[in-house]
Protein backbone atom coordinates (compact mmCIF):
# COMPACT_ATOMS: atom_id res chain seq x y z
CA UNK A 1 0.00 0.00 0.00
CA UNK A 2 1.35 3.44 -0.95
CA UNK A 3 1.48 6.03 1.85
CA UNK A 4 3.26 8.98 0.28
CA UNK A 5 0.99 11.63 1.82
CA UNK A 6 -0.90 11.29 5.11
CA UNK A 7 -3.44 14.11 5.48
CA UNK A 8 -4.94 14.97 8.87
CA UNK A 9 -8.43 16.43 9.05
CA UNK A 10 -10.08 17.72 12.27
CA UNK A 11 -12.65 15.30 13.63
CA UNK A 12 -15.07 17.97 14.74
CA UNK A 13 -15.58 19.38 11.24
CA UNK A 14 -17.75 17.03 9.21
CA UNK A 15 -17.44 19.08 6.03
CA UNK A 16 -13.63 18.95 6.12
CA UNK A 17 -13.67 15.22 6.85
CA UNK A 18 -15.72 14.55 3.73
CA UNK A 19 -13.75 17.01 1.62
CA UNK A 20 -10.43 15.40 2.59
CA UNK A 21 -11.50 12.16 0.91
CA UNK A 22 -11.46 13.96 -2.44
CA UNK A 23 -7.93 15.30 -1.99
CA UNK A 24 -4.78 13.86 -3.54
CA UNK A 25 -3.74 12.27 -0.23
CA UNK A 26 -2.93 8.57 -0.20
CA UNK A 27 -4.04 8.38 3.43
CA UNK A 28 -6.67 10.52 5.17
CA UNK A 29 -6.72 10.65 8.97
CA UNK A 30 -9.86 11.71 10.81
CA UNK A 31 -8.27 13.31 13.87
CA UNK A 32 -9.82 12.98 17.33
CA UNK A 33 -6.69 14.01 19.22
CA UNK A 34 -4.75 17.27 18.84
CA UNK A 35 -7.14 18.83 16.32
CA UNK A 36 -10.11 18.67 18.71
CA UNK A 37 -10.58 20.64 21.93
CA UNK A 38 -11.38 18.47 24.99
CA UNK A 39 -14.92 19.78 25.31
CA UNK A 40 -15.61 19.03 21.65
CA UNK A 41 -14.42 15.42 21.66
CA UNK A 42 -17.79 13.74 22.37
CA UNK A 43 -19.41 15.47 19.40
CA UNK A 44 -16.30 14.85 17.27
CA UNK A 45 -16.52 11.11 17.86
CA UNK A 46 -20.02 11.11 16.47
CA UNK A 47 -18.99 13.33 13.55
CA UNK A 48 -16.19 10.91 12.65
CA UNK A 49 -18.51 7.90 12.90
CA UNK A 50 -21.05 9.59 10.64
CA UNK A 51 -18.39 10.69 8.14
CA UNK A 52 -17.03 7.15 7.92
CA UNK A 53 -20.53 5.92 7.15
CA UNK A 54 -20.78 8.46 4.33
CA UNK A 55 -17.36 7.99 2.69
CA UNK A 56 -16.50 4.30 3.04
CA UNK A 57 -15.41 2.51 1.01
CA UNK A 58 -13.02 5.19 -0.22
CA UNK A 59 -10.09 5.43 -2.62
CA UNK A 60 -7.57 6.73 -0.06
CA UNK A 61 -6.80 4.71 3.04
CA UNK A 62 -9.04 6.16 5.78
CA UNK A 63 -7.73 6.13 9.35
CA UNK A 64 -8.82 7.55 12.67
CA UNK A 65 -6.35 9.08 15.09
CA UNK A 66 -7.65 8.21 18.51
CA UNK A 67 -6.48 9.75 21.76
CA UNK A 68 -3.71 7.96 23.68
CA UNK A 69 -4.63 4.72 25.39
CA UNK A 70 -5.81 5.56 28.89
CA UNK A 71 -6.60 9.12 27.84
CA UNK A 72 -9.67 8.72 25.67
CA UNK A 73 -8.88 5.97 23.15
CA UNK A 74 -11.48 3.62 24.63
CA UNK A 75 -14.21 6.26 24.47
CA UNK A 76 -13.19 7.10 20.90
CA UNK A 77 -13.46 3.48 19.79
CA UNK A 78 -16.77 2.92 21.56
CA UNK A 79 -18.36 5.50 19.30
CA UNK A 80 -16.32 5.22 16.10
CA UNK A 81 -16.59 1.43 15.88
CA UNK A 82 -20.37 1.55 16.26
CA UNK A 83 -20.44 2.40 12.54
CA UNK A 84 -18.35 1.32 9.53
CA UNK A 85 -14.79 0.59 10.56
CA UNK A 86 -11.85 2.69 9.32
CA UNK A 87 -9.02 1.04 7.42
CA UNK A 88 -6.53 1.65 10.23
CA UNK A 89 -5.98 3.47 13.51
CA UNK A 90 -3.33 6.12 14.20
CA UNK A 91 -1.98 5.89 17.75
CA UNK A 92 -0.47 9.12 19.14
CA UNK A 93 2.17 9.46 21.86
CA UNK A 94 3.34 5.87 21.38
CA UNK A 95 6.05 5.35 24.00
CA UNK A 96 6.53 1.60 23.68
CA UNK A 97 5.22 -1.62 22.18
CA UNK A 98 2.88 -1.99 25.16
CA UNK A 99 0.89 1.01 23.92
CA UNK A 100 0.28 -0.73 20.59
CA UNK A 101 -0.69 -3.93 22.38
CA UNK A 102 -3.13 -2.06 24.64
CA UNK A 103 -4.77 -0.45 21.62
CA UNK A 104 -4.96 -3.84 19.93
CA UNK A 105 -6.71 -5.19 23.03
CA UNK A 106 -9.25 -2.36 22.93
CA UNK A 107 -9.95 -3.11 19.29
CA UNK A 108 -10.28 -6.79 20.10
CA UNK A 109 -12.90 -5.95 22.72
CA UNK A 110 -15.01 -4.72 19.80
CA UNK A 111 -14.23 -7.81 17.74
CA UNK A 112 -12.02 -5.79 15.42
CA UNK A 113 -8.42 -6.20 14.26
CA UNK A 114 -7.04 -3.12 12.52
CA UNK A 115 -3.51 -2.11 11.52
CA UNK A 116 -1.85 0.62 13.54
CA UNK A 117 0.16 3.63 12.38
CA UNK A 118 2.20 4.43 15.48
CA UNK A 119 3.21 8.04 16.10
CA UNK A 120 6.67 8.30 17.65
CA UNK A 121 6.79 11.79 19.11
CA UNK A 122 8.48 11.64 22.50
CA UNK A 123 11.89 10.77 23.88
CA UNK A 124 10.55 7.43 25.10
CA UNK A 125 8.97 6.74 21.74
CA UNK A 126 12.18 7.38 19.83
CA UNK A 127 14.24 5.28 22.24
CA UNK A 128 11.75 2.39 21.92
CA UNK A 129 11.09 2.83 18.21
CA UNK A 130 12.46 -0.61 17.31
CA UNK A 131 10.01 -2.38 19.65
CA UNK A 132 7.10 -0.20 18.52
CA UNK A 133 7.81 -0.95 14.87
CA UNK A 134 8.10 -4.68 15.62
CA UNK A 135 4.70 -4.88 17.38
CA UNK A 136 2.35 -7.21 15.52
CA UNK A 137 -0.26 -4.56 14.64
CA UNK A 138 2.18 -1.84 13.56
CA UNK A 139 2.27 -1.18 9.81
CA UNK A 140 3.90 2.26 9.87
CA UNK A 141 6.14 4.27 12.16
CA UNK A 142 5.31 7.99 12.03
CA UNK A 143 7.82 10.59 13.22
CA UNK A 144 6.41 13.59 15.09
CA UNK A 145 9.08 16.28 15.39
CA UNK A 146 6.97 19.02 16.93
CA UNK A 147 5.84 17.03 19.95
CA UNK A 148 9.30 15.53 20.32
CA UNK A 149 10.88 18.97 20.49
CA UNK A 150 8.44 19.95 23.20
CA UNK A 151 9.10 16.76 25.12
CA UNK A 152 12.88 17.16 25.19
CA UNK A 153 12.91 20.95 25.53
CA UNK A 154 14.45 21.58 22.11
CA UNK A 155 13.92 24.72 20.04
CA UNK A 156 12.66 23.98 16.54
CA UNK A 157 14.79 25.45 13.79
CA UNK A 158 14.45 25.51 10.03
CA UNK A 159 17.47 23.25 9.67
CA UNK A 160 16.09 20.69 12.10
CA UNK A 161 19.43 19.72 13.66
CA UNK A 162 17.72 19.35 17.03
CA UNK A 163 15.61 16.42 15.77
CA UNK A 164 17.88 15.03 13.05
CA UNK A 165 19.13 12.08 15.11
CA UNK A 166 15.59 11.05 16.02
CA UNK A 167 14.40 11.54 12.45
CA UNK A 168 17.02 9.14 11.16
CA UNK A 169 16.51 6.68 14.01
CA UNK A 170 12.83 6.28 13.13
CA UNK A 171 13.74 5.30 9.56
CA UNK A 172 16.19 2.68 10.81
CA UNK A 173 13.65 1.22 13.23
CA UNK A 174 10.94 1.07 10.57
CA UNK A 175 13.18 -0.50 7.95
CA UNK A 176 14.50 -3.08 10.42
CA UNK A 177 10.92 -4.15 11.16
CA UNK A 178 9.72 -3.96 7.55
CA UNK A 179 7.09 -1.25 8.16
CA UNK A 180 6.57 2.13 6.47
CA UNK A 181 8.51 5.13 7.81
CA UNK A 182 6.41 8.30 7.59
CA UNK A 183 8.08 11.68 8.11
CA UNK A 184 6.92 14.59 10.27
CA UNK A 185 4.74 17.44 9.06
CA UNK A 186 5.93 20.75 7.60
CA UNK A 187 4.08 23.37 9.62
CA UNK A 188 4.26 26.30 7.15
CA UNK A 189 1.41 24.94 5.06
CA UNK A 190 1.45 27.81 2.52
CA UNK A 191 5.21 27.50 1.86
CA UNK A 192 5.17 24.91 -0.90
CA UNK A 193 8.81 25.40 -1.89
CA UNK A 194 9.89 24.87 1.70
CA UNK A 195 7.68 21.79 1.86
CA UNK A 196 9.19 20.46 -1.35
CA UNK A 197 12.72 20.89 -0.01
CA UNK A 198 11.84 19.26 3.31
CA UNK A 199 10.14 16.37 1.52
CA UNK A 200 13.20 15.88 -0.69
CA UNK A 201 15.24 15.60 2.49
CA UNK A 202 12.81 12.97 3.77
CA UNK A 203 13.18 10.99 0.54
CA UNK A 204 16.95 11.18 0.90
CA UNK A 205 16.74 9.86 4.46
CA UNK A 206 14.73 6.86 3.31
CA UNK A 207 11.17 7.80 4.28
CA UNK A 208 8.21 6.45 2.33
CA UNK A 209 5.82 9.31 3.05
CA UNK A 210 5.12 12.50 4.95
CA UNK A 211 2.37 14.02 7.07
CA UNK A 212 0.22 16.83 5.67
CA UNK A 213 -2.09 19.34 7.36
CA UNK A 214 -3.57 20.87 4.21
CA UNK A 215 -4.81 19.19 1.01
CA UNK A 216 -2.44 21.25 -1.14
CA UNK A 217 0.49 19.82 0.80
CA UNK A 218 -0.53 16.30 -0.19
CA UNK A 219 -0.16 17.17 -3.86
CA UNK A 220 3.40 18.45 -3.40
CA UNK A 221 4.39 15.51 -1.21
CA UNK A 222 3.08 13.00 -3.76
CA UNK A 223 5.09 14.64 -6.52
CA UNK A 224 8.33 14.42 -4.56
CA UNK A 225 7.82 10.82 -3.47
CA UNK A 226 6.97 9.71 -7.00
CA UNK A 227 10.18 8.89 -8.93
CA UNK A 228 10.84 11.10 -11.93
CA UNK A 229 11.00 9.56 -15.38
CA UNK A 230 14.79 9.94 -15.33
CA UNK A 231 15.11 8.25 -11.94
CA UNK A 232 12.86 5.40 -13.02
CA UNK A 233 14.83 4.94 -16.25
CA UNK A 234 18.05 4.72 -14.19
CA UNK A 235 16.51 2.07 -11.96
CA UNK A 236 15.28 0.05 -14.90
CA UNK A 237 18.76 0.13 -16.49
CA UNK A 238 20.24 -1.11 -13.21
CA UNK A 239 17.80 -4.00 -12.97
CA UNK A 240 18.15 -4.94 -16.63
CA UNK A 241 21.94 -4.99 -16.30
CA UNK A 242 21.65 -7.09 -13.15
CA UNK A 243 19.56 -9.66 -14.93
CA UNK A 244 21.99 -9.75 -17.84
CA UNK A 245 25.04 -10.06 -15.56
CA UNK A 246 23.57 -13.05 -13.72
CA UNK A 247 25.29 -12.18 -10.45
CA UNK A 248 28.34 -10.23 -9.34
CA UNK A 249 29.40 -6.65 -9.96
CA UNK A 250 28.50 -4.99 -13.28
CA UNK A 251 28.74 -1.59 -14.98
CA UNK A 252 25.92 0.85 -15.75
CA UNK A 253 26.47 4.36 -17.13
CA UNK A 254 30.20 3.96 -16.58
CA UNK A 255 29.89 3.12 -12.88
CA UNK A 256 30.39 -0.11 -10.99
CA UNK A 257 27.13 -1.41 -9.54
CA UNK A 258 26.58 -3.98 -6.81
CA UNK A 259 23.95 -5.02 -4.26
CA UNK A 260 23.26 -1.64 -2.55
CA UNK A 261 22.50 0.12 -5.84
CA UNK A 262 20.35 -2.82 -6.92
CA UNK A 263 18.27 -2.56 -3.75
CA UNK A 264 17.86 1.17 -4.33
CA UNK A 265 16.77 0.55 -7.92
CA UNK A 266 14.22 -2.02 -6.75
CA UNK A 267 12.81 0.52 -4.30
CA UNK A 268 12.52 3.17 -7.02
CA UNK A 269 10.63 0.80 -9.31
CA UNK A 270 8.34 -0.28 -6.47
CA UNK A 271 7.54 3.36 -5.63
CA UNK A 272 6.78 4.14 -9.26
CA UNK A 273 4.45 1.15 -9.56
CA UNK A 274 2.66 2.06 -6.32
CA UNK A 275 2.20 5.64 -7.50
CA UNK A 276 0.56 4.42 -10.70
CA UNK A 277 -2.06 2.65 -8.59
CA UNK A 278 -2.78 5.90 -6.69
CA UNK A 279 -2.05 8.85 -9.06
Amino acid sequence: MVRRSVLFSPGDDGAKLRKAIGSDADVVVFDLEDAVAPAAKPAAREAVRDALADVLPADPEVCVRVNPVGQGAAADLDVVLSGPHPDAVVLPKTSGAADVDRLTALLSDHGVALPVLALVESAAGVLHAEAIAAADATVALVFGAEDLAGDIGATRTSGGAEVSHARQHVVLAARAAGVDPIDTLYTAYEDHEGLRADTETAVGLGYDGKLAIHPAQATVINEVFTPTAERLAWAERILAARDAADGGVFVVDGEMVDAPQVRQAERVVARAEAARDRP
